[in-house]
């Protein structure tokens, strides 16, 4: 099948599976890793644009958060849906083991499978989760789960296990300390790590701001 097709079909595929999703993790947090993933492995000399974006595409098809912690329905979706377009196995198991690797699991996942596209579409995925766009699905997220913004008697926890890191109702601000600001020193690539800087500064700000204006200060 000509590539052009393949991803145009793909597209298809995803807004259809997730019409319904929550905002953070709804077609357009796909669309923009999809189109950061491409602007990233153009600026990585040897990567494989088709299963980039055919991994940008499918990472988060079936993101465990809503499956009840099965990490494992994701890859399978995204197996079967592309078996039905008949991609050359071995691309299908590529994309299995990059979504399978992609999530950061509080930062428990340290699996042995590595690869450049990996890399690149983990980089994008963990652009969109920092930033302006990254407080606001963090926020997002934290209103469709009922968690509070913030308590002061609740510290955030950097020791938590996989499976206290999936479950669990801390306050929102907990999770940039548990999640967001490890993201800048975890990014693989050259043009990720360049891209992580910015929205960083840009969330210590906010939060700097948001315990300001917690306190009555501003």
């Amino acid at each position: 099948m000509d590539n052009e097709l393949l991803i145009n079909r793909t597209v298809d595929f995803v807004k259809e599976q997730l019409a319904n999703a929550e905002g953070g993790h709804d077609w357009w947090h796909i669309h923009r890793v999809w189109k950061t993933a491409t602007n990233i492995a153009e600026q990585e000399p040897g990567a494989n644009l088709l299963l980039v974006e055919l991994s940008a595409l499918l990472h988060d098809i079936a993101d465990s958060k809503f499956h009840g912690g099965d990490d494992t329905v994701g890859p399978r979706i995204a197996g079967e849906f592309l078996v039905s377009q008949g991609v050359d196995p071995a691309i299908i198991q590529e994309v299995q083991l990059i979504i399978s690797h992609i999530s950061f699991k509080g930062g428990h996942n340290k699996g042995t499978y590595q690869s450049l596209e990996l890399s690149i579409v983990q980089d994008a995925d963990r652009l969109d989760a920092i930033g302006a766009i990254g407080i606001a699905r963090a926020f997002n997220y934290g209103g469709f789960k009922n968690r509070p913004l913030y308590d002061p008697a609740q510290p955030p926890n950097l020791q938590k296990t996989v499976e206290q890191y999936k479950f669990n109702n801390d306050p929102t601000i907990n999770h940039f300390y548990e999640k967001l600001f490890l993201l800048k020193d975890r990014m693989n690539t050259a043009t990720g790590k360049a891209m992580a800087e910015q929205r960083h500064a840009f969330m210590e700000a906010y939060v700097e701001q948001f315990y300001a204006e917690w306190d009555g200060q501003r």
